[in-house]
């Protein structure tokens, strides 16, 4: 386990802008690249649907931590 398993899965907008920074720095600090995060969404209607673009943004960031983490082990 190392430091990025212990930061929590983003479950709102500046969450997740404050995880991706820190994991960048994290990655940035041991020297390790990695993809970009997955871009923020600009279609969001606004309308509260039942899968939202920025539950899917969510879910792809929480990814990007976990294949963060992977390449720190």
């Amino acid at each position: 386990m190392n430091a990025i398993d212990r930061l929590p899965e983003p479950t709102n907008l500046a969450g997740a802008q404050a995880l991706i920074a820190r994991v960048q720095a994290m990655l940035e600090a041991e020297g390790v690249a990695m993809r970009a995060p997955p871009p923020e969404p600009t279609t969001c209607c606004g309308r509260g649907c039942n899968g939202c673009v920025w539950e899917g943004w969510l879910a792809a960031v929480a990814y990007w931590r976990d294949e963060a983490s992977l390449r720190l082990d």
